[in-house]
């Protein structure tokens, strides 16, 4: 559900004129629909036609023809002054959850997790929980992840502040429930309220496998591109810089939008991730080169072992 009344009232209290729309990939068929409505208020408006992949990645070359950008389906992860962030919330019936509750009830803590769609649920979900016997947690966010319970495939913090013995994820796929994992390093669950409650046990064994081949193959590498993203909530700056520093043979570049054609085109032999740590862990398969994240980057150089492997996380 989108609503666009306390929005249209920012725009009139900010005495927008222009207004640019950015909306992620799954709500941009809303596009025309937002259009009419903020025209039929009288502003200006144009739609972002560039993919979206997060809040991380504000479409900030707008506001060089708009007063203000509205950013659709994301709670902010960074402060822009002229950005009016519109998080997109799906309800879920909370009688899915008794699909999890006889396997839940087997550890003293559950901590409950989710993403933006139903992380104004998760109060309600540890609730009913606690009602039908399961000891519900639910951990504090952080300023990429304000909403209690959230997560991103980039910050797992409310996982960990959760101080579970088990967690929960729910929402479709089993990425984040993996993060969740990797993160906490604690038996994690997948439930997809949209699967009939489908719920599943993940393992980030076989992905840690995958990772394994692809740090033994950057092992014979001789040139490390560190990329560096000139996106408004993923330039890490100070961390490429860090591990440009630790070898002598890498080179940062900075990239908007990373593609297979660019780095082959770019020509290093590996590549070092600062950019949204989605890319090294969940498309590999797009890149005939070794993808690394930054602590995969240090065990292939020596200054880490496998054992201290880590998820790579944005931090506050």
């Amino acid at each position: 559900m989108i609503q666009l009344t306390e929005v249209i009232s920012q725009l009139k209290s900010r005495n927008a004129k222009k207004v640019a729309v950015q909306l992620p990939e799954g709500l941009k068929r809303k596009a025309a629909e937002i259009s009419a409505a903020l025209k039929s208020e009288g502003f200006e408006v144009l739609i972002s036609g560039d993919a979206c992949w997060g809040a991380c990645d504000l479409s900030l070359d707008a506001l060089d023809w708009a007063d203000v950008l509205v950013h659709i389906g994301h709670t902010p992860v960074t402060s822009e002054e002229n950005v009016i962030y519109v998080p997109f919330q799906q309800d879920i019936p909370l009688e899915i959850l008794d699909k999890a509750v006889s396997e839940l009830k087997k550890y003293p803590t559950v901590g409950i997790t989710t993403t933006i769609q139903h992380a104004h649920q998760t109060k309600d979900m540890g609730k009913w929980l606690k009602n039908h016997g399961v000891n519900a947690v639910i951990g504090g966010g952080s300023s990429r992840t304000p909403l209690d319970g959230q997560v991103l495939g980039c910050t797992y913090a409310s996982a960990k502040n959760a101080l579970a013995d088990a967690y929960l994820f729910v929402g479709t796929g089993i990425f984040h429930a993996i993060g969740v994992s990797l993160a906490t390093k604690k038996p994690t669950f997948a439930l997809d309220p949209f699967a009939d409650g489908i719920l599943q046990e993940v393992s980030a064994d076989k992905l840690l496998r995958k990772r394994f081949v692809q740090i033994e193959k950057a092992k014979s590498a001789k040139t490390f591109g560190i990329l560096l993203s000139s996106k408004s909530g993923q330039a890490r700056r100070e961390l490429a810089e860090r591990l440009a520093s630790l070898h002598e043979n890498t080179t940062i570049i900075l990239i908007r939008e990373i593609s297979e054609m660019q780095l082959r085109n770019l020509g290093f032999d590996a590549y070092v991730n600062t950019a949204c740590p989605r890319l090294a862990l969940d498309d590999q398969s797009r890149f005939p080169m070794p993808i690394l994240s930054p602590p995969e980057f240090e065990i292939v150089i020596g200054l880490r072992s496998w054992d201290d492997y880590e998820i790579d996380e944005i931090l506050p």
